[in-house]
């Protein structure tokens, strides 16, 4: 992987490890918590992943979930640049369609002027809820996911202060504007995304954890796809990859079933807080719900610390990836807070931040 030195985009291997690794992050509310407790994690969990060398920590927008308190990542990441002092932080991401261009400019203009060099600004094209929240969000907008190509190059424009001449916003500004602004990355989980990102000359970032038979064929859409830009001089595609690491198989699967449990409900309409392990053990399963959960559990890496390890690497090797994103939304403050310490020593990232 070619790094570039003070390269925003870029992600550095820490220590011994073989590529960067970074962590999602969706302020996991469980059975028994609240969001608070949920928020006073996150931000546990981002001066650990500083601390234990993970590159980026990123959180995401969802609407409508009761088990998942990003809702805002620009309010999020404002609070957890204040108690991190290198971390990069970022959305994974920021749902362009639910949010006027020049709003989201002047979210991350203000946290580049907070935070200056540490903000990855990533972008997604789908909602991040049901059909109904979408709607409540955006009001009187009718414009959508089909939009997303020209609402992109709006907040590029307004991110840059370089509306064309003629250009009905051109007199416009995004304030507060710092010297630097954060990078655009896209995020996708199918080949849209893909192709714009390498068309444009962006990183791209792609859902392994919940499209996992789409990562190979949109990475490499995404490179075949790829144009020289401003921005990266050649591709830069991470993948975020679900990971549970406690003390064997045995006790990581056991922990990452609460997680599927919570993703069945949601793909049933039923989004609700993260099951305990214990619920999720007892759960009577029918056919069809169990082939889900097995599905599900087969993309999860999973394991002792080295084994977990080995499976990173294998992923990453197996689809080029230059950076992965662990992502662990079992129940239980301290289980997740050891997973991700375990994988980051595992890995060979360097402790300290």
């Amino acid at each position: 992987m070619t790094t570039v030195e003070g390269d925003p985009v870029r992600g550095r291997a820490r220590g011994t490890a073989p590529a960067p690794l970074s962590i999602l992050d969706l302020a996991t509310v469980g059975v028994g918590t609240t969001p608070a407790e949920a928020l006073r994690t996150t931000t546990e969990l981002a001066t650990g992943a500083e601390r234990w060398g993970y590159h980026r920590f990123w959180v995401a927008e969802h609407h409508g979930m009761p088990g998942v308190a990003s809702s805002v990542p620009a309010v999020l990441l404002a609070h957890l640049g204040a108690h991190t002092r290198t971390l990069r932080l970022g959305s994974g991401g920021v749902m362009l369609p639910n949010h006027a261009p020049l709003a989201i400019a002047e979210q991350f203009g203000l946290l580049e002027a907070l935070h200056p060099g540490r903000v990855d600004l990533g972008l997604g094209r789908a909602p991040g809820t049901d059909q109904a929240t979408a709607r409540a969000l955006r009001r009187g907008d009718t414009e959508g996911a089909e939009d997303f190509p020209d609402r992109l190059a709006e907040l590029t424009h307004f991110l840059d202060g370089d509306f064309p001449d003629g250009h009905p916003y051109a007199a416009l500004a995004a304030v507060p504007r710092s010297a630097g602004r954060p990078p655009i990355w896209l995020l996708g989980s199918s080949g849209f995304s893909a192709r714009l990102a390498g068309r444009l000359g962006l990183p791209f970032a792609f859902a392994h954890h919940f499209s996992a038979a789409n990562t190979v064929p949109a990475l490499d859409l995404y490179r075949s796809s790829f144009r020289p830009s401003a921005v990266l001089a050649e591709p830069y595609a991470l993948i975020g990859v679900s990971a549970v690491a406690a003390g064997d198989e045995q006790e990581a699967r056991f922990l990452a079933r609460s997680a599927g449990l919570a993703m069945l409900r949601l793909r049933q309409g039923r989004p609700g807080l993260i099951p305990t392990p214990e619920e999720a053990a007892a759960h009577p399963y029918g056919p069809a719900e169990a082939d889900f959960l097995d599905s599900w559990l087969a993309n999860v890496v999973l394991g002792a610390p080295g084994e977990v390890a080995d499976g990173l690497e294998r992923l990453r090797k197996r689809t080029g990836a230059d950076e992965l994103m662990v992502t662990s939304h079992i129940h239980g403050h301290e289980r997740r807070l050891r997973s991700y310490e375990l994988i980051a020593q595992a890995y060979g990232l360097t402790a300290g931040g």
